[in-house]
């Protein structure tokens, strides 16, 4: 068990956390705007929107995951129709196809020392090219993204145009020869309307959906697919999810302001507790504005959290070498100097240390590898995605395996002082090796 701080000690402890967090916030005072979260200064605006964010694919299957979600929701509780049956099967043709481009194909591929080698030959090199294309560009993986998203937000709402836009007051008053004023609960009950019966004489142009809050719920769930994007900026999140949330809004105020209408006087005419309901119209716009700003909150915290990091690598990176002294100012990033920044530079050269004995270790453990296998076969078997019965003569089409001995070796191999103890004889060895590796 881990003994008690004494009072002096968590003074301490508390003082440093404290100091760091001072450190972290200066930190992004100095060198991120507020609001728009990105960089002051041009040259580091420039190197961040070159990091490349391999993740791409995974992003692609948590939006087609969530498109899933939305179909089953809208296939279980509206009627079914020729139009969902074909904008769900060719959104979700279209997700399969950017998940197989942009994630599958770039998964054919490993990085090792900045060289792209082949993991699998399954897809072919024009396919991987543009896989590549898309994920090491931030501006082609952002134009699918919101594209990927717009194809989830369209299966939310399209069902809504197989929908009877019919005004349920009107019909009723029609059928009763009354004014639409006058119909009211009783008038909807002779009429034998209610919740999730057949569609009657008012729905011969179209299908009765009497839930349609069930379509708030799956454009909230499009919002969602807005925040799986990691690599879109919280600006652009906020931007896109205001267009959505106007189109939508648009389309509940307007063509189908009955759809809502009419599920509100059906929940009266149902008997249901209707004291103190508020529309459902207006509700639709305050829960939509309610999940897309924590929605941008969220994206907010994980954009600024993206951008320290990257600020952290530059100041620790491999320029900051040795632990007695700060590291270089990297153009338009400089050290602020100070009680609450002298924490952070320890910790820094704590970190840049540790960080200099991985990669030295590292960098041992490849040589010694390199020197028992060739370069490309060490690459294969270091890449991280690599499954573990794949073979390195998967990977090529044709192979050619050559064996070869040095004849006699033992006799030529003598420890004299002139050879210095054998080690001459070893050296030889290894050339005559590395010459097959070249071969």
């Amino acid at each position: 068990a881990q003994e008690a701080l004494n009072p002096e000690d968590e003074v301490d402890e508390f003082l440093s956390r404290a100091i760091d967090a001072r450190s972290i916030d200066q930190l992004r005072k100095d060198h991120v705007k507020k609001f728009l979260l990105t960089f002051q200064t041009p040259e580091l605006e420039k190197k961040y929107s070159k990091k490349v964010d391999d993740r791409f694919g995974g992003y692609v299957a948590c939006t087609l995951l969530v498109f899933c979600f939305i179909c089953c929701l809208q296939i279980m509780v509206f009627p079914h129709s020729p139009l969902m049956l074909g904008v769900y099967v060719g959104i979700f043709i279209l997700l399969a196809a950017i998940l197989f481009v942009g994630g599958g194909a770039w998964g054919g591929l490993a990085v090792y020392d900045g060289v792209l080698f082949p993991r699998l030959q399954l897809f072919p090199t024009t396919l991987q090219r543009l896989s590549q294309k898309i994920v090491q560009s931030r501006a082609h993986s952002t134009v699918i993204g919101v594209f990927t998203i717009l194809l989830v937000f369209i299966a939310a709402f399209v069902n809504m145009f197989a929908c009877s836009r019919v005004a349920l007051r009107d019909c009723a008053a029609r059928e009763l020869n009354v004014t639409p004023e006058a119909v009211g609960p009783c008038q909807l009950r002779a009429l034998n309307f209610s919740l999730g019966t057949p569609a009657g004489p008012c729905h011969h142009d179209g299908l009765a959906c009497d839930f349609p809050e069930y379509f708030n719920y799956s454009v909230v769930l499009s919002l969602l697919a807005c925040s799986v994007f990691l690599h879109i900026s919280s600006i652009g999140k906020l931007l896109l999810m205001v267009a959505i949330e106007a189109t939508y809004l648009v389309l509940v105020e307007g063509p189908q302001a009955a759809l809502f209408d009419n599920a509100d006087l059906l929940v009266v005419a149902n008997a249901l507790p209707a004291e103190g309901k508020v529309a459902l119209r207006y509700v639709t716009p305050v829960i939509l504005a309610v999940f897309a700003l924590a929605l941008y909150l969220h994206a907010q915290q994980v954009e600024s959290t993206a951008r320290l990091d990257f600020l952290w690598k530059l100041q620790v990176g491999p320029g900051a070498r040795g632990r007695g002294r700060p590291p270089p100012r990297t153009p338009g990033l400089g050290w602020t100097w100070g009680p609450g920044a002298a924490p952070a530079w320890c910790c820094a050269m704590q970190a840049t240390g540790e960080k200099e004995e991985m990669e030295e270790l590292q960098a041992y453990n490849r040589r010694l590898l390199h020197n028992i296998l060739p370069k490309d076969v060490a690459a294969h078997f270091l890449a991280r995605e690599r499954r573990n019965d794949e073979l390195y003569y998967q990977s090529c089409e044709c192979v050619a395996v050559m064996f070869a001995s040095i004849s006699n070796f033992s006799e030529f191999y003598v420890e004299l002082e002139a050879n210095n103890e054998g080690v001459e004889c070893l050296r030889l060895l290894n050339e005559i090796i590395a010459d097959f590796d070249e071969v």
